[in-house]
């Protein structure tokens, strides 16, 4: 993307989050912590290169934390009834990769750098190194002083299109937006009980789904049987491209929301003109991934630099 067309970018989206964008801003640790960027793109990479799969865990805590509270980072907190603690929460991982990371900016520059931010820019950085788009994004966020699972209500496989774009649409993003966000499934690994009864037992029929490709069907039952998990792309698995919505518009979406988007006037042309063009999703996904980025975000003197992202400070 050109850097006009970044700035433009970032132009209609201040007047979108006036508030937000007021103090967050590209490059903001550039002279008080002028390393933090490189830190974390540099763990990140060695990261990824020992598990590809970084970036769609990155991914999944990045969208949990933002769309609960804001993107503050409470998801990150260690307690008995912290938002960690909530079933949608179970499967977010790489917390070592965010504290690593931490550690070393702690190290040079202390009380500094926020851990929203740093999940923030490990969530970029992963998306790159699996051949996703590059881009910049503002930083400035500060962590959250509160942190409980009664707060998360995250939509779940079997939420309808209009219930999935709702969600978004109620954070101040648009419904391009909503199935660009989605398309980030196309790294996505799926627990096989998210989505076995498409398989086996669709709606006590006692046969799999008849959305579903029959060739997916015995593909994912496979798969199920060695395995507690399957890819939600099954083209690119570990690849950020396109693919996810050329496969769901062949009935090969693995979730029943993924292959609802396909059929759903609300989106399905959303979805033929991503599977169409691969930079037209990419840049629809930067814009909606830095509109995300600053949704309820603390800013100012709100909130908290934590020293450790598992506690407050």
């Amino acid at each position: 993307m050109m850097k006009g067309a970044k700035f433009s970018s970032l132009l209609v989206l201040f007047f979108i989050f006036p508030i937000a964008f007021a103090q967050l801003r590209v490059g903001f640790y550039s002279r008080s912590c002028p390393q933090a960027e490189t830190i974390v793109r540099n763990l990140v990479r060695q990261r990824f290169g020992v598990d590809p799969t970084v970036t769609a865990a990155l991914l999944r805590m990045h969208f949990h934390d933002c769309f609960v509270r804001g993107c503050d980072a409470s998801l990150l907190i260690d307690s008995t009834t912290s938002e960690k603690t909530a079933g949608p929460n179970g499967s977010v991982r790489e917390f070592d990769l965010i504290d690593r990371i931490k550690a070393q900016l702690e190290a040079a520059c202390p009380s500094t750098v926020s851990c929203a931010d740093i999940v923030t820019l490990a969530t970029r950085d992963s998306v790159l190194l699996a051949g996703g788009p590059s881009y910049s994004i503002p930083t400035g966020r500060r962590d959250g002083r509160i942190s409980n699972n009664v707060d998360v209500a995250l939509p779940g496989p079997t939420i309808s299109v209009s219930g999935a774009v709702s969600f978004f649409t109620n954070k101040g993003l648009n419904t391009f937006d909503a199935v660009a966000l989605l398309g980030a499934h196309t790294v996505g690994q799926g627990n096989c009980g998210l989505f076995s009864d498409r398989i086996t037992n669709f709606q006590g029929t006692g046969r799999p789904d008849p959305s579903m490709n029959p060739a997916l069907v015995t593909s994912l039952k496979n798969t199920c049987r060695n395995s507690a998990t399957a890819a939600l792309d099954q083209s690119t698995p570990l690849r950020f491209d396109n693919q996810f919505f050329k496969q769901i518009r062949k009935r090969r979406g693995v979730l029943q929301v993924d292959q609802r988007l396909a059929s759903d006037p609300q989106t399905r042309g959303i979805v033929a003109r991503y599977a169409n063009n691969n930079a037209f999703f990419k840049r629809q996904f930067v814009r909606a991934m830095v509109k995300m980025g600053a949704v309820d975000v603390l800013i100012g003197r709100n909130g908290e630099i934590r020293r450790n992202c598992r506690r407050f400070n």
